[in-house]
């Protein structure tokens, strides 16, 4: 099998999209935080479309939805981690991946994949999340105040759960390294060196700030940093924003779809 053969598959597996990507039916979760739609029990049939996945939820006045899948960030978002590592890769840029915030570990099965695909042994793979959910709100962080994410028990996913999920696809190996914890205190004390790409998916203020702070300087220079929640999370867009000013980043942002954004980097911190 070639491995843009193997890649696309893998890509469509992990989405929930080997079936035509347009105007399907899927049966989908919802979260318990909203209720003004799709009330079916636990789940709800609705007409989706992958390529317009940012207005499906517009028009359903925020309503957030999972599929029943390995991951929720949609196809463009896994093309965009594609993108950015095959360009560490032709370019020899050095360092090891990870994710802050991986759920059921979708985007780094994906990373990890990616690197079978292309015989890769000499990078790592690191997938950071609590697997308890997310942090009640800090004072600290006047910006995630009225953050609620920490009520939501679909975001929890158990670690057992999520290693499976790697097995299942036989891509559990001594190149993917867990860290279990909060962000505060596994970023700082984990044997990291260099990074080539750095996935946020924190979905708070703290979450977002505690991966800047503590991976954005191992970050390679033509390495790339992506942001999943960007536009979704006023919150997480505002940790970008004063990050960024305080250590006067100038990159680009560019967009991937309605909510993920990436940059590569160009410069060291100042």
């Amino acid at each position: 099998m070639s491995p843009q053969l193997y890649i696309d598959l893998l890509k469509k597996c992990l989405t929930e999209t080997l079936k035509p990507e347009k105007e399907e039916y899927f049966v989908v979760k919802r979260f318990p935080m909203f209720s003004k739609k799709l009330k079916k029990g636990n789940y709800a049939i609705i007409k989706y479309n992958m390529d317009l996945e940012g207005e499906m939820i517009r028009k359903m006045n925020g309503q957030a939805i999972i599929r029943d899948a390995e991951s929720m960030i949609g196809v463009k978002r896994m093309d965009n981690i594609l993108f950015c590592l095959e360009n560490v890769i032709k370019d020899n840029i050095p360092g090891d991946l990870i994710e802050t915030g991986a759920w059921m570990g979708g985007a780094t099965i994906f990373m990890r994949g990616i690197l079978k695909a292309y015989d890769i042994t000499d990078r790592k793979v690191y997938v950071a999340d609590s697997f308890e959910g997310l942090p009640v709100p800090d004072k600290k962080y006047p910006s995630d105040k009225d953050s609620i994410y920490h009520t939501v028990k679909d975001l929890v996913a158990p670690f057992d759960q999520v290693k499976k999920n790697f097995k299942r696809y036989d891509l559990l190996d001594d190149q993917v390294v867990f860290l279990k914890g909060w962000f505060k205190d596994t970023l700082p004390a984990a044997n990291l060196q260099k990074l080539a790409v750095v996935r946020l998916d924190g979905d708070m203020y703290e979450s977002t700030m505690d991966g800047l702070t503590n991976l954005y300087h191992k970050l390679s220079i033509g390495g790339y940093l992506i942001v999943d929640d960007w536009g979704a999370v006023p919150a997480c867009q505002q940790a970008i924003k004063d990050f960024r000013k305080q250590h006067n980043i100038t990159e680009e942002i560019i967009p991937i779809d309605w909510t993920g954004v990436y940059w590569r980097k160009t410069k060291e911190l100042e």
